[in-house]
């Protein structure tokens, strides 16, 4: 069975495939990462099963599965296995595997609806048919109809039944048999067995119309659960498919193909995935861009929501900059390549998505525990019904057994968390908010405290350079040019501007060349203090460059005494002291004081810690409005002010964006990173900002609470759901026809219930 499994698979050993799929994560010991679609899934139990069966497969390490997105990230060594190999332990589990990225991965999820909506028509239409001879026997008085007929009836009955139990329920069989070959049940199982009761019981006592079940046939229960079951699952679906649409809107939006320019100045069409850095590309209207890069030639607007949040067309000109999986919408525009593959901002995007996709909050592993024993109780629960009832009727006893099994299968259970937390993320997705843990809409539901970043967080990330002092002797456009050396190394806001103001002013010199020829090695960054190199030259041999190490930085990190000032100041140094000071000019950003003052009308408290000189951090804490604010906090001062915070019962969040601010997003109860923010801080925080607004982390923050109130609502409706109904159902008072609508309503309302939280978002 495994050899014929693996033989469609062998495509995907190549490993010119993987980039499609996957990421290289540890590159020492060859661990990559790929990113699936399971087909054939309904419920938390099945993730768990497809758990189980990777696990085994040797060379697979991490597995996370989500029930309700259907999607998983595996972790596996190209040393001692390949997707193939563990693809097929999925499929030899029942689950089939395709790339999540791979281009038929959507006509396999098209295929599947079809079939399954053939399934529903079907189990309809023999449902109607059995109804109306079912009828005559509910309406007619004792006498009205001859044995022959009802006889006649029930022959009719049973070979319309036959489509709906070999067509129809074909899968859940397969399911469950499949799950019982493992050692393991599913919430297929105890549907499976209730359509094979119904229908044995019910084939029995029309063949044997005298025997111990023929005193009533159950083909109108046995057609209408299914038809009822295959209507929850079908609609199920589709509502999964549609609060999983921005995930999907996300990761399918590169093209396959893009006009490249050759070297005779012609345009040739290639896959996307040969293309390299410094190649030309065509981007003609209505196409999608294909990496990032720099605007050559042509004048267009752009749509970007999907990637940034920012909702109108953006201009971009000759030496804009653009990103991968934006939109050309006016003109035709020539782009050169500067990143391609997984170093663009949508493949970091998109890694942060799909994080998301399969991770699990708490509240949602806590039904999963529950999943399991219920479904045991269940089957136990059945059982115990039976063996009570039948001395006095064993056919009544078996029906009431059925609508026990069909009627407590925890399906809403397991959809209560996962589906509200999904159709949150979409919404925030699609309003430029990406959740990189679904726990964080848990914990941001709970906080009480609001810990800020200053630098590029509620200031812009951009400084201008107002005034730059230097020792006697040397000019201010040289320190600019060895201090801009140092900084290009760094992504700090501080390093960037010094950085750009070095370059502008190089070109207004004409000094690009020897701007560009500066080199610095044995660089160090040290977090939330500056950097540290030797600065040497490449081509410019006559170029004058210090000798030594130099830094650039805090006054503290450079050995410098600075007076406290209401500005922001950095320092550059050489082993012998102070050579410069560049004072830079930070702007407030425009929603910054609103979003302070927002958080605390709602009963938050706000505080503010920099690593910048206290006098800057207090000028602007003022003209937000926050009253707790330090400065001169360095990366362990601001993790110990949160870890004090939190020993006092506090929830704290922090947003930030910093290389500087990892450990203490790390050790938030829940964090924000803005969009621009380092990767490592991004990799850290709980939500990434890709737009430039501060004014979302209200929305957000409401709309988290908004999201536990709808999982709330729906574990509080699976509970009253099965209280109120197992009861009726052991008691023989609920019909199997009523339990299998019963059991599809109540997913069908869970998953309704979420679905408002893709459309109530309403972001500042």
């Amino acid at each position: 069975m495994l050899t014929n499994t693996v033989a469609p698979l062998t495509l995907l050993d190549d490993p010119q495939e993987w980039s499609t799929f996957s990421h290289l994560v540890r590159m020492q010991s060859h661990v990559w990462q790929s990113s699936v679609v399971f087909e054939g899934m309904h419920c938390a139990a099945c993730a768990i099963a497809v758990e189980d069966a990777l696990r085994k497969v040797s060379g697979v390490g991490a597995v996370q599965i989500s029930g309700a997105s259907h999607r998983g990230l595996i972790e596996w060594s190209d040393k001692q296995t390949r997707p193939s190999e563990w693809m097929a332990a999925a499929m030899n589990a029942g689950y089939r595997v395709v790339p999540a990225n791979d281009a038929v991965a959507h006509e396999h999820r098209r295929s599947d609806a079809r079939q399954l909506l053939w399934r529903w028509g079907v189990a309809g239409l023999c449902m109607m048919q059995v109804m109306m001879y079912a009828t005559p026997a509910y309406l007619s008085k004792p006498g009205d109809i001859t044995p022959e007929m009802v006889q006649l009836l029930r022959w009719a009955s049973w070979v319309l039944s036959l489509p709906v139990m070999f067509f129809s329920s074909r899968h859940f069989f397969a399911s469950a048999w499949h799950e019982l070959n493992q050692s393991r049940i599913s919430m297929d199982l105890p549907v499976a067995i209730g359509i094979g009761v119904t229908f044995i019981v019910s084939s029995w006592g029309t063949f044997e119309p005298a025997g111990p079940f023929g005193g009533e046939v159950y083909f109108d229960s046995l057609t209408m659960f299914v038809f009822f079951l295959l209507t929850g699952r079908w609609l199920e679906m589709r509502l999964r498919h549609r609060t999983a649409g921005a995930l999907e809107a996300v990761m399918n939006r590169l093209p396959e193909s893009v006009n490249r320019k050759t070297s005779s100045g012609q345009w040739e069409r290639i896959a996307i995935r040969r293309l390299v850095i410094g190649d030309v590309i065509q981007i003609l209207p209505g196409e999608t861009i294909a990496a990032d890069g720099t605007v050559l030639d042509g004048l267009s607007h752009v749509d970007e929501a999907l990637l940034t949040g920012e909702s109108r067309p953006l201009s971009r000109g000759v030496g804009s900059t653009v990103i991968a999986a934006s939109h050309n919408l006016s003109s035709p525009i020539q782009v050169l390549v500067t990143q391609v593959g997984a170093a663009t901002r949508f493949a970091q995007i998109v890694a942060l998505m799909e994080s998301a996709s399969v991770s699990k909050p708490e509240i949602a592993l806590a039904a999963d525990r529950w999943a399991k024993p219920f479904l045991w109780f269940v089957l136990l629960s059945s059982l115990g019904a039976a063996i009570y009832g039948w001395p006095q009727s064993p056919a009544h006893a078996l029906m009431v057994a059925v609508a026990v099994l069909v009627v407590t299968c925890p399906c809403a259970l397991s959809l209560a968390a996962p589906a509200a937390m999904l159709a949150s993320a979409g919404a925030l997705a699609r309003s430029g908010v990406l959740v990189r843990k679904l726990q964080g809409l848990q914990a941001l539901a709970s906080i009480d405290t609001v810990v800020f970043d200053k630098t590029g967080t509620l200031t812009q990330d951009a400084f201008a350079l107002v005034d730059v002092q230097t020792r006697e002797g040397l000019g201010p456009a040289q320190a600019l040019f060895w201090a801009a050396a140092l900084a290009r190394h760094s992504l700090h806001p501080v390093s960037r501007s010094l950085s750009a103001a070095s370059r502008q002013e190089a070109a207004k010199n004409q000094q690009l060349e020897e701007w560009e020829s500066l080199q610095v090695s044995n660089m160090q960054e040290i977090a939330g203090e500056g950097v540290e190199g030797e600065i040497s030259h490449v081509s410019q041999p006559n170029l004058f460059v210090p000798k030594g190490k130099l830094r650039l930085g805090s006054g503290r990190f450079c050995g410098v005494n600075l007076a406290e000032a209401p500005f922001l100041r950095a320092v550059l140094a050489d082993e012998t002291g102070w050579l410069a000071t560049f004072e830079l000019q930070e702007e407030i950003r425009s929603d910054a004081r609103e979003t302070v003052q927002d958080f605390i009308k709602q009963g938050l408290h706000v505080m503010l810690l920099s690593g910048d000189g206290d006098a800057a951090v207090q000028k602007v804490a003022q003209a937000v409005g926050i009253t707790d604010a330090r400065g001169g906090c360095s990366p362990q001062d601001k993790l110990t002010v949160l870890q004090r915070l939190q020993s006092q019962g506090h929830q704290v969040a922090m947003v930030g964006d910093g290389l500087n601010d990892g450990p203490v997003l790390a050790g938030a109860n829940v964090s924000f990173a803005l969009g621009h923010a380092a990767p490592f801080a991004q990799s850290k925080a709980d939500f990434v900002l890709l737009g430039a607004q501060l004014g979302v982390l209200v929305s957000v923050w409401a709309h988290s609470r908004l999201t536990l109130r709808v999982v709330h609502q729906n574990l509080a409706w699976a509970a009253i759901y099965n209280a109120t109904c197992v009861p009726l159902a052991i008691l023989g008072c609920l019909p199997a026809w009523l339990a299998g609508l019963g059991m599809a309503l109540s997913s069908l309302c869970v998953v309704l219930n979420a679905l408002r939280l893709s459309t109530d978002l309403k972001l500042n």
